[in-house]
């Protein structure tokens, strides 16, 4: 209750608390982000959270992940909405139906305007829907009243104009125009009693609250009916909604009630204490006209002249922002005598009740505001000041200051990080400050520590870190200045130190180290392993705050053994800034955040108890979509085709949470499990096979809800589908066989090659051996026909030697009858034709057809010429040649001369080889 909330701040915490208007998130959704028009003039959820919008553009669907726009056929304007059951209700020009989700979540129309019997629409647009108690869905437009029971629908046209309507003590109240408030009884409009007031009044919205009918007005405000009588509403508020022209009413649980108006944005009202918040653009509403109001689960949605708003009510941390850019980023905040001051990049401000105001003189940036020994002092880029409610008064004459810290065991003295080195600073007993500089260190020191009254940490913005060690308790001069550099050690960048239990941690870059006194060494510390790459922005005694990494920035509230809880409130996040972002605790309920344009109030108590009580929705599976297609996740068996399936996207929402987180775990032939933050989880290149898909929703604890899954296929490629298989095989067997048969053929095809081979070279040997037959039998015979050559040679070499010894002895002869006839004797035998012929018989079988041929390139060639060229074939020399022709030899080589002139041979080429190779 919000009332009970209120209480408790006032109960518990100082009246300055109470001043400012700090408000609960608002989430603004802007026209590129739902892509609708900017006018919403009514909004509706249904059972799981989803939103519905009645848009100049159409119907506005958003599952707490993904806006859609859904346009009518006729593409009018929609003026109301009302989700029941499954259906989602709508009405716009001369046209009402509803709206049914398809198997995808698409949202599919079907008009209800046929139904209509003997009745014509008079230009009516239909601005409100109702779901009455006898089941039955009622369609408001300013002439008359639709009523549709599921089957048909009747019409009430009553002859006054009906601005709204409500039901009330079991009977339905109409509203018609400046006229008061009727009955509707049948179609017959009933007065109602002691309407006086309310003459001539428009009549806006009405709702039940506290058993009495709240009438509001445009420009009147509120009015209280009990059934008999009206009386005008006593609340103070109402003289702020008379000014600024009330629209809507909503009912927000227990006592409270928004109001939403025209000119100034929404108003949260609480009936028990009277007091009352405004959203509004000076408060972060992106407009001041508030056309429709609906509340869910703490959740107030606004449906605005220019955009969609979400306020979460109740909520455990509440803003204060600063629209108009004076106040920048904060750097501090404090407390002190009853005012809230904030130091910021622009210089110092405080609060008076819910005002804003700058303390004259501190322009600049602000870096450090603490209270000490009863005054507040600022550490200001330009000194440190005392603030005072008069002014800003510097104290001693040192540039800058970032941090001070008390001295342990000493009394009203404080050591100070200034721009140049270290400030002692001693309250003295007038009430002033000594402010000196302390000798020996002369580098800007970001933060302070001490280990021990003597040792004191200091961090430079950029080299790293020193342990200073003092001589006696002065603090007038360093002693001497300790540093560590080795490796494995933290980085020298942006270092920032903490004393946490007397150990003194260091944070370098997300690692974390602290200081082993006995080894004299800066080593890992394990206790905050599970922290890399978080900001320590606080720490007591119980518990931790750190702050996550700039991705996502949430912060987490621990006390590193089983309770821990990370906030990870939207608006949070979005305006922390890195490395200036600090925690600064009041008391057990109350801590203060630094943001970039304002400050954060959390309740870690509030925050804790309404974590343990939340219970996490379920988060729905809508679709799985592939790179074609988009999948009902209520199939039994899902399957996607390999061809689409390289990126898969499966929607998630849980939108009955804000800004929920998922969680998500992916099983099959490739695993996944990760926490995301958006509602589409995308896969790529996931290989076949069956998966299941689970999904909860991770709440702020690090708690899951109970997950939601199904399970999908990615089919084979098609080289891997049971037909290709079949195929496979098939071909396989036919390819074994066209191997076998190939192989048979190629054997078949070998061994004839082989037969052939062998057959061939069986036909060359013999004939080889033939050749070789042949050949012996040419050399014999060539033998033969040179021995029988020779031998005729001879022989008529013989004769021709006794021819020419008996020529020679002629005269020794006594008978020269038997002289002759031995002489002619011995010429015929010389001359002896068998031996030519056998010659040439022997010639002819070695030189078939040498003679032919020669005839035939040389036909003057005679016998004789003939014979010489068959001896010159065979090589003989003239010498042996002579006795075969009977000549001398000199005759033989005349002859040889006649035979190359016949033979048109040229004197150098030789006559023997021209015959021989011819």
């Amino acid at each position: 209750m919000l009332y009970r909330f209120i209480r408790t701040w006032i109960l518990f915490f100082p009246l300055w608390l109470c001043g400012q208007n700090m408000l609960p998130p608002i989430y603004n959704y802007r026209l590129l982000e739902y892509k609708g028009a900017s006018k919403n003039w009514d909004v509706s959820v249904n059972d799981d959270g989803e939103l519905f919008v009645a848009n100049n553009k159409g119907l506005l669907h958003f599952n707490g992940e993904q806006w859609t726009l859904n346009k009518l056929p006729n593409n009018t304007i929609i003026r109301s909405v009302e989700s029941i059951g499954d259906r989602v209700y709508t009405g716009s020009y001369e046209e009402f139906g509803y709206w049914v989700k398809n198997a995808i979540g698409q949202l599919e129309y079907t008009s209800l305007t046929h139904l209509i019997q003997e009745h014509t629409f008079t230009s009516e647009e239909f601005w409100e829907i109702f779901p009455s108690k006898d089941n039955k869905v009622l369609f408001r437009s300013f002439s008359a009243i639709y009523s549709y029971d599921g089957n048909g629908i009747e019409v009430v046209d009553p002859p006054n104009f009906v601005s709204d309507f409500i039901e009330f003590d079991d009977k339905l109240i109409v509203a018609s125009g400046p006229l008061g408030l009727f009955e509707l009884k049948g179609e017959e409009l009933v007065p109602l009693p002691d309407q006086d007031l309310l003459m001539g009044k428009t009549i806006t919205d009405m709702v039940v609250f506290k058993g009495s009918l709240m009438i509001g007005t445009k420009l009147s405000g509120c009015y209280l009916f009990d059934g008999k009588n009206l009386r005008p509403w006593s609340a103070k508020i109402n003289e702020e909604l008379k000014q600024h022209q009330l629209n809507k009413i909503s009912l927000l649980g227990g006592d409270r009630l928004g109001f939403g108006t025209i000119k100034n944005g929404m108003y949260l009202h609480d009936s028990f204490t009277g007091d009352y918040q405004i959203l509004n653009r000076e408060s972060g509403l992106q407009n001041n006209t508030v056309l429709s109001i609906l509340l869910y689960n703490d959740q107030l949605w606004l449906g605005l002249d220019n955009g969609i708003a979400r306020v979460k009510l109740n909520n455990p941390i509440s803003y204060y922002t600063d629209h108009t850019g004076v106040l920048g980023m904060v750097y501090d905040i404090a407390s002190y005598k009853g005012k809230l001051y904030l130091g910021s990049n622009t210089g110092v401000f405080y609060f008076e009740g819910n005002e804003l105001k700058f303390v004259n003189g501190s322009q600049g940036h602000v870096w450090d505001l603490v209270e000490l020994e009863g005054d507040l002092l600022c550490g200001h880029n330009t000194g440190t000041y005392k603030v005072e409610e008069d002014g800003f008064r510097p104290l001693g004459s040192i540039t800058g200051g970032y941090q001070t810290i008390k001295v342990p065991g000493q009394n009203a003295m404080y050591v100070q990080g200034t721009y140049n080195g270290l400030s002692r600073f001693i309250k003295k007993s007038d009430g002033d400050w000594e402010i000196t500089k302390i000798n020996g260190f002369d580098f800007p020191v970001k933060h302070l520590c001490f280990e021990t009254p003597t040792t004191l940490w200091a961090a430079h913005p950029y080299k790293g870190f020193y342990r200073i060690h003092f001589d006696g308790t002065e603090y007038n001069e360093v002693d001497r200045v300790q540093q560590f550099d080795y490796d494995g050690g933290p980085s020298e960048y942006n270092v920032k130190i903490y004393n946490i239990k007397n150990h003194i941690v260091l944070n370098s870059e997300g690692n974390w180290y602290w200081y082993n006194p006995i080894a004299d060494q800066i080593v890992p510390f394990g206790e905050f392993k599970d922290y890399e790459d978080k900001e320590l922005l606080f720490v007591d005694e119980e518990h931790y705050w750190f702050v996550d990494g700039e991705d996502k920035k949430a912060i987490i509230y621990t006390d590193l053994k089983k309770d821990s809880l990370m906030i990870t409130d939207l608006p949070l996040r979005e305006r922390l800034a890195p490395d200036s972002q600090k925690v600064i605790k009041v008391n057990d309920s109350l801590s203060f955040i630094t943001l970039s344009d304002g400050f954060a109030r959390i309740n870690p108590s509030k925050l804790e108890g309404q974590s343990q009580q939340l219970s996490l929705p379920v988060p729905k599976i809508i679709v799985l979509r592939d790179q074609k297609s988009v999948y009902p996740i209520d199939q039994e068996q899902l399957e996607i085709p390999y061809r689409h399936s390289q990126s898969i996207t499966i929607d998630v929402a849980s939108p009955k949470y804000i800004a929920p987180q998922y969680y998500f775990e992916l099983k099959g032939p490739k695993e996944y499990s990760e926490l995301v933050e958006s509602g589409f989880i995308h896969f790529q290149n996931l290989p076949y096979g069956d998966y299941t898909f689970k999904v909860s929703t991770a709440g702020g604890d690090n708690q899951l809800s109970e997950s939601n899954m199904f399970r999908f296929s990615i089919l084979p490629p098609w080289y891997l589908s049971t037909f290709s298989l079949v195929l496979y095989g098939l071909l396989t067997v036919l390819a074994v066989f066209l191997v076998r048969r190939y192989n048979r053929r190629k054997l078949g095809r070998k061994q004839r090659e082989l037969e052939q081979q062998m057959e061939k070279e069986q036909q060359e040997r013999l004939a080889h051996l033939e050749k070789e037959e042949l050949a012996k039998e040419i050399r014999l015979k060539q033998n033969e026909l040179a021995s029988t050559t020779l031998n005729i040679a001879k022989k008529n070499e013989m004769m021709l030697e006794i021819k020419n010894m008996l020529l020679v002895n002629k005269d020794k002869f006594s008978n020269s009858q038997r002289y002759r006839s031995f002489i002619k004797k011995l010429d015929s035998s010389i001359e002896d034709t068998e031996d030519w012929k056998r010659f040439e018989v022997n010639f002819k079988e070695l030189h078939e057809d040498f003679f032919e041929r020669l005839l035939k390139a040389y036909p003057s060639l005679t016998p004789k010429d003939l014979k010489l060229c068959a001896y010159l074939k065979m090589n003989l020399s003239t010498k042996e040649i002579a006795p075969l022709m009977a000549i001398s030899v000199r005759g033989v080589e005349i002859h040889r001369y006649r035979l190359r002139k016949k033979l048109e041979i040229d004197s150098s080429e030789n006559l023997s080889n021209f015959l021989i190779t011819f």
